[in-house]
This record gives C-alpha cells, structure tokens and sequence, in this order.
C-alpha cells in the first residue's frame, strides 16, 4: 500500500498554506528564486503585474544581478510570475487496490486559466515489474488520443519493488523513492497538476543536476539545469541551440547521490516543452493526449537504458556492411561522377562498403524515378559495387509529386488509387510546396513494398534507403490552400516550436492522418516511414533491412538509424557530434552518426582529417557534404590527409569484431555501443560532464582531438589501470587528467585494464575483412585477469539470434592462463582461425607458452607486452594459451 503524505509534508519545498496573491505576498517572497514555477511560460509575451496576478501567480522581479529587466519569456530565465504554493490543484478523493497496483480519482473544484480543463480524471499507479512504475492519468469520460507504439502489458503486480509510492491527497501529488537509499526520484507535489484538453503539465523535483537525454537538440551530453526549456517537435532545420530538431523523445536519465541513476519517460507525442530549472526540478508541459509515465530505477546507468529499451523496443541488430564506410554528397550529378569517386577510393585502397546518392537521380527530383540520362550508368555501377562486395544507398523524401500527367507518374497515381495520402481538415488531399502529396506512413504497409519492388526490379538495384525530409519537412507553413483558423492551428498554448506555429515548415495540425490528426501524429511521422520501409525491405530482399532517418521517436531503433542531421564544417560541430551521438545511444538508437566533415560549408583539410578519425568511431559512419561544396571523400585532399584518413578507417575496420559484439548486446540486453565515461564510473563525479571522449562499450576509451593546430589532447582517465591500444603502454590513473601526443595521423585509444578485444587485419570492405584471422589483445588487471567475448553469424540474415543462428564465445584470462569456451556453436565460426594474441601487463617475462598443452614461440617486449603468433585456432573449438 502507498503511504499517504499529509499536506506539510507532500514537497521539498516550503509550502507555505498561508500564500496568496492579495495577502501574502511575504509568503510568495519566501519560495527561493531557484524553486519558482513558471505561471506565464508564453512566449513572446512581456508578462506585467496586471497578466500574472489575473491567473493569481505571485509576481516578483528576480532579484539576482544578472536577470533581466524584463519578465523572460519562454522559460529561459527566472520567471518572475510564478505559483504561490496554495495555488488550486487536484485532490484525490478516492484510491482502490488492484491486480497491478491501485487506481483513483482526482478532482479539481476550480478552474484554471487555460480552456477545457478536464475536472475529473482516472489515476492508475502500476508496479510493472521490481525496477518499473507505470502511471497513467486519464480522461475517464472521454478516451483522447494516445501513442500507438507497443509497449509491455504487465500482468501481474511485482512482488518486491525496488521503489516506494507515497501519495498526496490534498493536493494531490505523486512522490517515488528508492527503497534502498530513500532518495526521492520524482515528486510531483511542488508544483500544481494542470489537465485540460490542450494544455497538460506537471512538475518534480530533481534529485541532482545531472540529467541527459531528453532529444533531439544540440547541447552538451550534460543539460544545463540553469533555467532550459527543451521544446519536442520534430523540425527540419540545420541544428542549432535552443531549437527543437528532427526528432522527439521525453525520456531522461538523471543521476543521484552515491551514483544511482534513474529514467524516466513520458510517453506522449503531442509538441511540448520541458523546462529545466536549478532547484533542480523540471516540468512538462504538453498540449495533447494524455499522461502516460514511467519511471526506471536502474540502479545504474546502464541498467536504466536496458529497462527504458525492454519498454520502447530493443534496437534491430544491423546488417555487418552498415557498419563499414559509407561515401555520400548532394552533388554527384551523374552516375559516372559518382562511380569515379568509388573507383579512386580502391585505387587508393581506402576501405568503403557502401556508396550513396542524393536527390542528384531522380528524374525532376521525383522520388522512384531515376534521371534516364544522368543517370543511365547507374544499373551499371550497382552491378559494379555488388561485384566487390560492396552497397549503394539512395535518398528518399516523403512528398510525392502531383503534377505530372495522369498515367505517366507510377507512385503518384497508385497513391490515389490507394488512398494514402494525407488529407486536410475537409478530406481533400494536403498539398504542400512544389505541389507534393505526403504519404500516410502508417496507412501504407504493402505501398511501400509495391514500390520498392517496382523500383528495384526496374533498375536492377536493391534498395536501401536514406530518409530525408521526414519531419515531415515542407517548404510552406502548412499547405498550399493554408490552415483553418481553430484552436488545433492556434493553441491557447504553443511550445517554443521554431517559426512559433505547430504548421511552421511542416503540415497543416489539423490534417488528417489514418490514426489520428497531425497535431497528435507529426512528431511520429519518421518513425511510421521507418517501420512501413523496413518491413518492405526486409519481405523483398529476405535480409536484414538498412534504413537511416533524420526524424526519430522512442522506438525508432527498432527499424532504423540516424543521422545528426545537416550540420557544418565547423569545428564546434566536431565537437557537439559526440554529445549527439552518446544522446542516442541513450534513447535506444545505437546506430547513430554525423556527417563526417560536416555537411554544409566548405572543408578544411585538418578539420577532416580529424572528423574521419573521430567518424571512424562513431558507430554509423558516413561522409556527406552538400551541393556546390568542394568534395570532401578522402581522395580530395592531400597525400598526408588521404593516408591518415585510411588509417583510421582501416583501424575501424579492424574493430569490426567489436563493434559487431557491442550491436548484438544493444539488440539482445539495450546495451549503449557508443559509451558515456559515467556509465562505467558512475560514482566518479567528474565524469559526469565528459563528452569529449566517450567509449566503445566498456573497454575502449576513445580521446579524439576536437581543436585545430594542435598536435596534443588532454583526456580524463578514471582511476585503475589503462593502456595504450597501439604500443600496450601501461598508464596507471588516480583519477586524473592526462596529455597525450597526437600528431595528424593519430587517434588516441586505450583499453580498460580487464578488457579481452577481439580484432582483425582490416581491408577494403567488411565482407573481405570479416573473413581473416582473428587477432586477440588482453589488457590485464595487476591481479592478471580479463575478460571480453565476440557474437559471430552470417552478418546480414534475419533473426540469427532469435533462430540460435549464431556463434557466442567467450575468452577469459585468469592465473596466466586465456582460455576460450564457445557458448554457442554455428557453422560461420569454423571459417575463422585465431591467428595472434597479445597480452598487455604481463609482469615478467614467461620462459614458456603454451598453446593447447603444445609449445609455442612468443615474444615479450620491455614495456610488459607478451605475444603469441602463428596460433592457427578455430574459433569453433575450446583453446587455451597459458604461459609460466
């Protein structure tokens, strides 16, 4: 059973009964500045005395000196209108035990400033499992909209939460705690409950200012809790600061004392804002649907995605060649151009398994065509890819052109026939710029199979698709024949959307769409695309699909990757990339990238350089700049740039066995492939703001550098041992910062002492690569031990580990001793041998190897470095290297 709060006790703040507008202004001068809740968070607004004290908010001018002299508007600042704290909220007047947990019912006597509140509301409190609470808040008279992605049906109440439920009734109020440690990890009673048909909020307090997630924006890993509203609605737009981007996602992890962490996710597409404030404290604030939450209780970061991802969905495991080298631009303008650049990339011997092209094919920019004389080699340069193992990618948006004669546009016409295109308010079809009709992703599960098919038996091409535009992006607000003018378009509250309207640069709010309207379904739309393409692409071509989306929502990586969309050659963008790429990994899309050497403006050579050395660690790694930019593919630059762009792809290319590991954990446990330094030291603090280096899972620290004309980095090491990847060096950290040498060729890695790598000798395309000797490098703990596995299948099959199609195995070192126990057995690990094994900090030189009870040569170099060569091991078969 909840425990039931009185009044007093229900917030971290002082709630002062006493407060109101005409009489206790000393009791409104009480609530610090940091624990103020916005009562006017409008936009464009100069909020007077007169307008706060009409919704009966305290109003005060913030007092510290570098505020304003003006109200903020937006939320970006302290607000000086803000709630007294006897402000009117619900009360819960009943609660009822169930099967799941309890359920109730909230009641408001007074109505708020906004229209149609909702005065009466279901409350259902859920103890999914031990480390999951559920709370739903609803409508009970009317059922308003609500998210159509699955989710976990829990059946059974659990039987020993991890979490402790305390309930407030007068207000009403919803507090969560750790049981181990008491924290308090949501605590909705500092600030009033709203629920009215377009405007829904609630507020909790923080246990801590360290959160992160919270996508898609550009900002640090780390969000600044200095007064930051995120608004959540899927834009097209290059990224910026303080702008909402291609995709949504209300979920954030935060941590708390000692090193625990928890998450959070409100399940709600509606546009909305999230407000960050120092107490720490947050709140939400969406116009739509209903207040569908959970909350994660980890304990530990990792844990925290891992339970987020069993909710949304857990990644697709990707085919083994989307994690190669992909070359792309806005720019090639003909298929002979773009052949010539994948011809120079293996006359230089530069690895590359996938070639892509933009809009540059299509026949008028039509999407399913191809330009008949621009464009006419490429069947020939598909077969070409395809004859050296190699892909190609092409670009696809959601606008379907419909001013072509009737019959002579395929896509356009069998889109009539079949009714699904996007209607407006009156059920004609939407057209936006350029005449274009937008599909009805969710409306279009065989279309896009048809389609597809069609393309590619035509062309002889099989397709995978690049998704742009999918925001959906439209070069007018709303449609050609405008808006109506209703409350759906204008909002008695509109988050803080770039362009200031839900219609800017997209569709029309009140559009008609299958499930729902716009207003409710646009920040899905990538999402639905995504699902509806890969399903296609995987009946047609029977393997797995590879889709990559610009705009995303929770459950995304289900069905496809992402992008970081159209950002600059800029070194700043170098930099704010990792932060984007640890973001997403985060929200359960582990296949994730930035355009190497930026996409817009012109390169610089020592920018790209150490764009592809970072890129080559980003887990979906492309190169693609825009139209009437120089070229920027590794063959344009300099002998010195081209050899050190190689070599780092080369050396990623040797880590595929890692990098293909690390997918499968994303895909089977929610594993994170690209790390953040505190998820394997979370209770070291100064962590906790590093996004200039990140992890490859838990072993592999990467240090890249992020400023031009240097020939230096400094990188944190957390305490323990670490050691140079390249040379075994041993560096042995107390927790400290460290400078490191890094010339223009150079990258710098280290491996986590305890940590068992599995690589490879690299070549120019995966599929020659995956098939060589495997070489294994063991970091060792000063006790002698590590440890490290490798996930093996087909690589593009669907379903390997779900079927028992696969090989798992697992190395150990313990006592000088590396012994390999393979878990699972398949018929793709018998083609490949262990060739080599290293070993860093072996601490004396052995006067004896032993490989499988025989004698074996061995080197050992003075910095600690034993190797053994010439193993000739299958992989399918238990081995043992152990030396005295």
């Amino acid at each position: 059973m909840p425990k039931y709060l009185e009044p007093e006790e229900a917030s971290l703040l002082p709630r002062l009964r006493s407060c109101s507008v005409t009489t206790g202004l000393l009791a409104c001068g009480l609530i610090p500045e940091a624990g103020r809740f916005d009562c006017y968070p409008e936009r464009g607004v100069v909020v007077t005395r007169a307008l706060c004290e009409a919704r009966n908010c305290c109003f005060i001018p913030a007092s510290s000196p570098s505020s304003s002299a003006t109200p903020p508007s937006g939320g970006n600042g302290v607000p000086w209108c803000f709630y007294p704290l006897d402000f009117p909220s619900y009360s819960l007047v009943s609660i009822n035990d169930t099967s799941l947990g309890q359920e109730g019912w909230l009641v408001r006597e007074t109505k708020t400033y906004y229209p149609a509140d909702i005065l009466t509301l279901a409350v259902e409190i859920r103890y999914e499992t031990d480390t999951r609470l559920r709370v739903r808040i609803t409508d009970p008279s009317d059922a308003r909209y609500e998210v159509p992605i699955s989710v976990p049906t829990a059946t059974k109440k659990a039987e020993s939460p991890d979490y402790v439920v305390e309930l407030s009734k007068e207000p009403f109020g919803l507090v969560v705690k750790r049981r181990s440690t008491g924290a308090v990890l949501l605590n909705t009673t500092v600030a009033p409950l709203f629920y009215a048909d377009q405007f829904l909020q609630f507020s909790t307090s923080l246990p801590s200012r360290f959160v992160y997630g919270l996508g898609e924006h550009r900002s640090t890993f780390l969000h600044d809790v200095q007064w930051n509203t995120l608004t959540m609605w899927a834009r097209d737009v290059p990224p910026m600061e303080q702008t909402n981007l291609y995709g949504a996602h209300p979920f954030y992890l935060a941590m708390e004392d000692g090193g625990s962490a928890h998450g959070f996710f409100l399940l709600n597409s509606n546009a909305m804002d999230v407000a960050l404030q120092p107490a720490p404290a947050l709140t939400w604030r969406t116009i739509g649907g209903i207040l569908d939450f959970y909350v994660f209780l980890g304990p530990d970061p990792g844990s925290v995605i891992e339970q987020y991802v069993e909710v949304i969905g857990f990644p697709a495991m990707p085919v083994y060649w989307a994690l190669g080298y992909h070359l792309c631009r806005w720019g090639y303008s003909t298929s002979d151009s773009t052949w010539e650049v994948v011809k120079k990339m293996r006359n230089y011997g530069i690895p590359q398994d996938v070639q892509w092209n933009d809009i540059d094919y299509m026949d008028q920019f039509l999407d399913f065509t191809l330009d008949p004389a621009k464009f006419a080699t490429l069947p020939d340069l598909v077969k070409d890819l395809h004859a050296h193992d190699q892909r190609y990618v092409m670009i696809l948006d959601p606008g379907i052109s419909s001013v072509q004669p009737e019959g002579s546009y395929w896509p356009f016409d069998e889109g009539l026939k079949r009714d699904v295109f996007i209607k407006d308010a009156e059920g004609k079809t939407l057209i936006g710029k350029n005449y274009k009709y937008y599909i009805e992703q969710n409306k279009t599960r065989r279309s896009p199979d048809l389609l597809t098919h069609d393309f590619s038996l035509q062309f002889m091409i099989i397709v995978i698709l690049f998704q742009d535009m999918n925001e959906p992006s439209n070069f007018l607000d709303g449609s050609t024949n405008g808006c109506p003018s209703n409350s759906l378009e204008n909002p008695p509250y509109t988050p803080g959307i770039l362009g200031g309207l839900l219609r800017a640069n997209t569709l029309c709010a009140t559009a008609r769409q299958k499930q729902s309207i716009h207003y409710n379904m646009h920040s899905l739309y990538g999402l639905m695309e995504a699902k509806a393409s890969a399903s296609a692409l995987k009946r047609i071509v029977a393997k797995r699909p590879f889709v990559i989306s610009r705009s995303t929502f929770p459950s995304q990586g289900m069905y496809s990757g992402h992008w970081l969309g159209d950002n600059r050659s800029q070194w700043k963008d170098l930099y704010s990339s990792i932060a984007g790429i640890l973001t997403f990994n985060l929200l359960g899309i582990p296949l994730v990238g930035a355009d190497v050497c930026g996409f817009s403006e012109e390169p610089q050579e020592e920018l790209c350089v150490r764009w592809t050395q970072l890129g080559a660690f980003y887990p979906f790694t492309r190169n693609h700049n825009a139209i009437d930019m120089k070229p920027q593919d590794p063959t344009a630059f300099s002998s010195l740039a081209r050899t050190a762009m190689k070599e780092a792809l080369l050396l990623r290319y040797s880590l595929f066995p890692v990098l293909y590991t690390l997918f499968h954990h994303a895909h089977a446990h929610g594993h994170t492939v690209a790390r953040p330094l505190m998820f394997e030291f979370p209770k070291d603090v100064r962590t906790y703001g590093i996004d200039k280096q990140f992890l490859w899972g838990k072993s592999l620290l990467v240090t890249p550098v992020l400023d031009p004309g240097v020939d230096y980095v400094h990188g944190y090491f957390p305490e323990g041992l670490w050691y140079d990847y390249y040379t075994g060096d041993a560096l042995r950290s107390k927790g400290e910062e460290v400078q490191l040498h890094a010339p223009l060729d150079k990258i710098n890695l280290h491996l986590r002492e305890g940590s068992v790598l599995t690589t490879q000798a690299p070549n120019l395309t995966l599929w020659v690569s995956s098939g060589q000797p495997l070489h294994l490098v063991s970091a060792l703990t000063d006790d002698g031990s590590a440890g490290g596995d490798l996930f093996w299948d087909d690589g593009e099959s669907v379903d390997t580990y779900e079927t028992d199609k696969y090989a798992y195995v697992v190395f150990s070192v313990a006592q000088n001793a590396m012994t390999s126990q393979v878990l699972r057995s398949d018929v793709e690990a018998t083609y490949i041998t262990v060739e080599l094994a290293s070993f860093y900090g072996v601490k004396e030189k052995p006067s004896r190897v032993l490989v499988n009870s025989q004698d074996a040569t061995f080197t050992y170099r003075a910095n600690r470095v034993l190797t053994v060569a010439d193993l000739g091991l299958n992989l399918s078969q238990n081995f043992t290297i152990s030396w005295m």
